[in-house]
Protein backbone atom coordinates (compact mmCIF):
# COMPACT_ATOMS: atom_id res chain seq x y z
CA UNK A 1 0.00 0.00 0.00
CA UNK A 2 2.94 2.61 0.77
CA UNK A 3 4.66 1.30 -2.32
CA UNK A 4 1.85 2.22 -4.40
CA UNK A 5 0.64 5.70 -2.64
CA UNK A 6 4.53 6.71 -3.37
CA UNK A 7 4.28 5.38 -6.89
CA UNK A 8 1.61 7.70 -7.66
CA UNK A 9 2.92 10.62 -5.91
CA UNK A 10 5.62 10.33 -8.72
CA UNK A 11 3.70 10.01 -10.80
CA UNK A 12 1.55 12.82 -10.33
CA UNK A 13 4.66 15.06 -9.81
CA UNK A 14 6.35 13.72 -12.98
CA UNK A 15 3.16 14.69 -14.85
CA UNK A 16 3.00 18.09 -13.07
CA UNK A 17 6.53 19.26 -14.63
CA UNK A 18 6.91 17.28 -17.69
CA UNK A 19 3.48 18.59 -18.19
CA UNK A 20 4.53 21.91 -17.08
CA UNK A 21 7.88 22.23 -19.02
CA UNK A 22 5.89 21.01 -22.46
CA UNK A 23 2.72 23.06 -22.15
CA UNK A 24 4.67 26.29 -20.94
CA UNK A 25 5.61 27.12 -24.58
CA UNK A 26 2.56 26.45 -26.28
CA UNK A 27 0.79 28.83 -23.91
CA UNK A 28 2.70 32.01 -23.35
CA UNK A 29 5.26 31.03 -26.30
CA UNK A 30 7.99 33.27 -24.08
CA UNK A 31 5.80 36.20 -24.32
CA UNK A 32 6.15 39.04 -22.37
CA UNK A 33 3.23 40.78 -20.21
CA UNK A 34 1.12 43.08 -22.44
CA UNK A 35 -0.72 46.04 -19.77
CA UNK A 36 -3.08 47.73 -21.80
CA UNK A 37 -4.27 51.22 -20.94
CA UNK A 38 -8.11 51.94 -22.34
CA UNK A 39 -11.58 54.39 -22.19
CA UNK A 40 -13.95 51.92 -20.33
CA UNK A 41 -16.61 52.69 -22.87
CA UNK A 42 -14.47 51.28 -25.85
CA UNK A 43 -15.33 48.28 -27.20
CA UNK A 44 -12.52 47.79 -30.34
CA UNK A 45 -10.39 48.20 -27.62
CA UNK A 46 -11.75 44.79 -26.04
CA UNK A 47 -11.54 43.20 -29.31
CA UNK A 48 -7.80 44.22 -30.00
CA UNK A 49 -7.02 42.48 -26.37
CA UNK A 50 -8.88 39.02 -27.65
CA UNK A 51 -6.43 39.15 -30.62
CA UNK A 52 -3.50 39.86 -28.60
CA UNK A 53 -4.69 36.69 -26.13
CA UNK A 54 -5.36 34.92 -28.99
CA UNK A 55 -1.73 35.21 -29.80
CA UNK A 56 -0.35 34.00 -26.77
CA UNK A 57 0.16 36.90 -24.71
CA UNK A 58 -1.01 37.41 -21.13
CA UNK A 59 -2.89 40.86 -21.10
CA UNK A 60 -4.00 42.75 -18.82
CA UNK A 61 -6.21 45.77 -19.01
CA UNK A 62 -6.62 49.60 -16.82
CA UNK A 63 -9.88 51.55 -17.81
CA UNK A 64 -8.78 54.92 -17.01
CA UNK A 65 -7.88 58.34 -18.70
CA UNK A 66 -5.35 57.25 -21.68
CA UNK A 67 -3.99 60.56 -22.48
CA UNK A 68 -1.81 61.11 -19.32
CA UNK A 69 -0.64 57.83 -20.00
CA UNK A 70 0.24 58.23 -23.62
CA UNK A 71 2.14 61.75 -22.25
CA UNK A 72 3.72 59.76 -19.94
CA UNK A 73 5.20 57.40 -22.35
CA UNK A 74 6.01 59.69 -25.14
CA UNK A 75 3.72 58.75 -27.94
CA UNK A 76 3.51 62.11 -30.36
CA UNK A 77 0.00 63.18 -30.94
CA UNK A 78 -0.27 62.82 -34.52
CA UNK A 79 0.45 59.11 -33.60
CA UNK A 80 -2.32 58.67 -31.41
CA UNK A 81 -4.85 55.96 -31.01
CA UNK A 82 -7.71 54.67 -28.94
CA UNK A 83 -5.73 53.18 -26.53
CA UNK A 84 -2.15 52.50 -24.98
CA UNK A 85 0.06 49.66 -24.01
CA UNK A 86 3.72 48.49 -22.74
CA UNK A 87 4.97 45.42 -23.49
CA UNK A 88 8.89 44.53 -23.05
CA UNK A 89 10.44 47.96 -22.11
CA UNK A 90 8.34 49.67 -25.29
CA UNK A 91 4.84 51.35 -26.08
CA UNK A 92 2.42 49.90 -28.43
CA UNK A 93 -0.01 52.56 -29.65
CA UNK A 94 -3.37 51.88 -30.99
CA UNK A 95 -4.23 48.66 -33.24
CA UNK A 96 -0.62 47.17 -34.35
CA UNK A 97 -1.49 43.07 -35.26
CA UNK A 98 0.11 40.79 -32.50
CA UNK A 99 2.71 39.68 -35.55
CA UNK A 100 4.07 43.26 -35.17
CA UNK A 101 4.18 43.18 -31.75
CA UNK A 102 6.38 39.58 -31.82
CA UNK A 103 8.96 41.11 -34.53
CA UNK A 104 9.63 43.73 -32.61
CA UNK A 105 10.06 41.73 -29.47
CA UNK A 106 12.57 39.39 -31.13
CA UNK A 107 13.79 42.31 -33.18
CA UNK A 108 14.69 44.87 -29.79
CA UNK A 109 15.48 48.06 -31.83
CA UNK A 110 16.07 51.10 -30.32
CA UNK A 111 13.23 52.91 -30.20
CA UNK A 112 9.77 53.61 -27.65
CA UNK A 113 7.60 51.73 -29.47
CA UNK A 114 5.32 50.76 -32.32
CA UNK A 115 2.22 52.95 -33.43
CA UNK A 116 -0.94 52.19 -35.72
CA UNK A 117 -2.28 55.95 -36.07
CA UNK A 118 -6.02 56.10 -36.09
CA UNK A 119 -8.38 53.19 -36.20
CA UNK A 120 -7.87 51.68 -39.89
CA UNK A 121 -10.58 49.56 -40.83
CA UNK A 122 -9.58 45.54 -40.79
CA UNK A 123 -6.80 46.48 -38.29
CA UNK A 124 -6.78 44.04 -35.05
CA UNK A 125 -10.28 44.93 -33.07
CA UNK A 126 -12.00 46.94 -36.22
CA UNK A 127 -12.91 44.30 -37.81
CA UNK A 128 -16.03 45.19 -39.61
CA UNK A 129 -18.40 42.23 -41.09
CA UNK A 130 -18.56 43.25 -45.29
CA UNK A 131 -16.19 45.85 -45.07
CA UNK A 132 -13.08 46.01 -46.79
CA UNK A 133 -9.53 46.04 -44.98
CA UNK A 134 -7.32 49.01 -45.07
CA UNK A 135 -4.24 49.15 -45.95
CA UNK A 136 -1.87 50.55 -43.13
CA UNK A 137 1.58 51.03 -41.84
CA UNK A 138 3.17 50.12 -38.64
CA UNK A 139 5.44 52.90 -37.39
CA UNK A 140 8.48 52.07 -35.39
CA UNK A 141 8.76 55.79 -33.70
CA UNK A 142 11.56 57.19 -30.82
CA UNK A 143 13.52 59.86 -29.57
CA UNK A 144 15.53 59.41 -32.71
CA UNK A 145 13.09 59.67 -35.29
CA UNK A 146 10.31 56.80 -36.89
CA UNK A 147 10.46 54.77 -39.95
CA UNK A 148 7.89 52.17 -41.46
CA UNK A 149 8.09 49.03 -39.25
CA UNK A 150 5.58 46.94 -41.67
CA UNK A 151 2.45 47.80 -43.72
CA UNK A 152 -0.58 45.12 -43.13
CA UNK A 153 -4.11 44.77 -45.14
CA UNK A 154 -6.47 44.11 -42.28
CA UNK A 155 -4.26 41.74 -39.68
CA UNK A 156 -2.62 39.70 -42.55
CA UNK A 157 0.86 41.37 -43.41
CA UNK A 158 0.84 43.48 -46.97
Amino acid sequence: METETLASRRDVLVGLVVGLTLGRPALAEGLPWVAVTKDPSCGCCEKWVAHLREAGFTVTVTEGPVNPVKARLGVPRDLASCHTAEVGGYVVEGHVPAGAIKRLLAETPKATGLAVPGMPAGSPGMEVEGMEPDTYAVILFGPEGRSPFARYRGGVPA
